[in-house]
């Protein structure tokens, strides 16, 4: 029953996490069996991460940070959340709305966003945080109560679903990423879908594509026999519930990412799947289940016409470091005395890891959706990329 690594360099894993692994498996298994054999990848990846006190984001696993799976830009730096506090406030003072943070993680990007909103006097009414993770709601509750006053405190709320209209900013930080994707295979003239059968544990398991409309944006033309690549429509049909929402502000997204014509390049002949277990990168989503992240790269071509077609405009598209060089995050840096080097050095040293073209700077994206506003975007002054969309 139990999924083994494919890699001897993962960790082992102790009694308690095996069988958290084990049950998961052993449910996802039955489920293949109900379905006749077989489920699509993104039942599979859906299982995975969300099923109940099982899935890897509804378990009480560490995730975040030096203890957890993998560390995410808030936990890097707190200059990070309050660049993008910059891009948030001037949105507010155009819209006087509110913040919606979908999947808040350990809720730092929340508290130092809105400790820099109060120190630019620009604080919504409401900071709303969806959170479909119970365990990480919970923790989220305890940091914010824990850190914040209770003037910002009180201003935060957690939602079970979208409000049906919302004004303000919507920020959602590596959260495209974690929605489940279909994985699909061009071969011999054809499209495929990769699947997941039962073959003592799990298995891949190839058939023909029965969802055309998964791969009509995919010009096949080009690709060489046996490529393999992502789509997500829950991640196009997320940004199409969000437009229907928003009445008038912005949608910032911020992941890792490339144009469609990079996604689907002919080199690209693996997808981009990834997977993280305790700071290990991996490629392999078969082991571990319930106890690994598993991710797929975004297609922000697709975001962006998703958004598009239900009225929205696309206000910006660059790199994570253009953004945050945009919004101030050196300006920031430089408020921090280079005399006091216990601090000074390691947030040097984290902007490096948030800029740098080898680290995040240039693979995360920022995507800038837009409903009602007349004034540029403040994050895409320059270097603004929409044309590569």
């Amino acid at each position: 029953m139990t999924a083994q690594p494919n890699s001897s360099r993962l960790p082992a894993l102790d009694a308690a996490a095996q069988q958290h692994s084990d049950t998961l498996l052993a449910h996802i298994q039955q489920q293949v069996q109900l379905q006749g054999g077989w489920i699509s990848f993104a039942d599979y990846m859906q299982m995975a991460l969300y099923t109940p006190l099982l899935g890897y984001y509804s378990g009480e696993a560490n995730k975040f940070g030096r203890g957890g799976d993998f560390v995410t830009a808030p936990e890097i730096s707190p200059l990070f959340s309050q660049a993008l506090a910059n891009q948030v406030a001037q949105v507010l003072q155009a819209t006087t709305g509110n913040v919606l943070e979908l999947g808040a993680g350990t809720g730092k990007l929340a508290a130092a966003v809105l400790q820099r909103l109060a120190a630019l006097e620009q604080l919504p009414q409401h900071y709303f945080i969806l959170e479909v993770s119970a365990n990480l709601r919970q923790r989220q509750q305890e940091y914010l109560q824990g850190l914040l006053p209770e003037d910002l405190f009180r201003r935060v709320q957690w939602l079970d679903r979208l409000p049906e209209a919302f004004t303000g900013v919507v920020v959602g930080n590596e959260v495209l990423d974690a929605i489940p994707v279909h994985v699909v295979e061009w071969l011999a003239g054809h499209w495929l879908e990769r699947g997941l059968s039962v073959d003592q544990s799990l298995a891949w398991q190839t058939r023909p594509l029965q969802d055309v409309s998964l791969v009509t944006d995919i010009d096949s033309s080009q690709l060489p026999d046996g490529y393999i690549t992502e789509v997500c429509p829950a991640a196009t049909g997320l940004i199409a519930s969000l437009a229907n929402m928003l009445q008038q502000g912005v949608i910032l997204m911020l992941d890792y990412g490339f144009s469609a014509r990079e996604y689907y390049h002919p080199q690209r002949r693996q997808g981009t799947l990834m997977c993280h277990f305790q700071h290990y990168a991996h490629d392999d989503p078969l082991i571990y289940p319930g106890l690994q992240d598993i991710t797929a790269h975004v297609n922000f071509t697709a975001m962006a016409e998703a958004a598009l077609a239900q009225g929205i405009d696309c206000a910006g598209y660059t790199t994570q470091a253009q953004f945050l060089m945009n919004c101030g995050i050196l300006q920031l840096l430089q408020m921090v005395s280079p005399e006091d080097s216990a601090r000074y050095l390691p947030m040097v040293a984290a902007v490096q890891k948030l800029l740098s073209p080898a680290e995040m700077g240039e693979l995360f994206k920022v995507l800038a959706l837009s409903k009602g506003l007349g004034e540029s975007l403040l994050g895409f002054v320059s270097g603004d990329k929409r044309h590569q969309l």
